[in-house]
């Protein structure tokens, strides 16, 4: 099977599904991975690329090493506006991820959950929806959303959707390659006892596989399935 992994910014596609990614790739599922938006230039009033030129480059660079960790088959990461993507024509972002698809062709996309507070993951959500409208001999099947430390549990209730878990997947053998690869997005992970800590990830896991009776497992909410 191949599966398309649709993230906002780099370190997304770890925090969300980076077991699973192992998992997939170990089981024989050709795994790509796009990540719309560079993921730095909104520490500044202004977005100014050149400015962040070096740390553009090192983000993007580890986006590339932690796929190669996870064993997936390509990553991409685009030039999108970090946390501005609503200043762009939704269509613009749409059209990005059509691309994607077109040329992975898979059978699975998983991208963010609805309800995140960021403002970027709720936009690549929508677009994913549109791009993967089930259209005749349109090569996705299964459309899943996956929880992202730091965003989605920080949603107050009734602001947003709730992420609902639907399905799991049992990352016990790959949950020490997801820190692993989280450790090479040092620079986008903070100290303990902040949602979007390496211990903190590592709780998650153990809870949402206790929850299912494994050691480790990642969450997701089933969005349209065709059998």
């Amino acid at each position: 099977m191949k599966i398309l992994v649709v993230a906002a910014h780099p370190d997304d596609e770890v925090l969300g599904c980076g077991g699973s990614m192992a998992k997939w790739s170990q089981d024989g599922h050709e795994v790509h991975v796009v990540i719309l938006a560079e993921g730095v230039t909104s520490r500044d009033v202004l977005r100014n690329c050149e400015y962040r030129t070096e740390e553009l480059s090192i983000l993007k660079q580890a986006a590339h090493e932690t796929g190669k960790i996870l064993g997936v088959a390509s990553v991409s990461v685009l030039d999108l506006p970090d946390n501005r993507m609503d200043s762009l024509n939704r269509l613009d972002v749409i059209k990005r991820i059509e691309q994607e698809i077109e040329r992975v062709k898979p059978e699975m996309v998983v991208t963010h959950h609805a309800g995140d507070v960021n403002i970027d993951h709720r936009i690549t959500h929508e677009a994913v929806v549109t791009a993967c409208r089930p259209l005749p001999r349109h090569s996705v099947r299964r459309i899943q959303s996956f929880e992202t430390p730091s965003s989605t549990e920080w949603q107050p209730p009734g602001s947003a959707p709730v992420f609902q878990p639907t399905c799991y997947v049992d990352i016990t053998q790959t949950l020490d390659l997801k820190i692993k690869a989280l450790e090479v997005y040092l620079s986008e992970m903070r100290a303990w006892p902040h949602a979007r800590s390496l211990k903190a990830v590592e709780h998650l896991a153990r809870w949402r596989g206790a929850s299912v009776g494994c050691e480790a497992a990642e969450a997701f909410q089933l969005m349209r399935e065709v059998l």
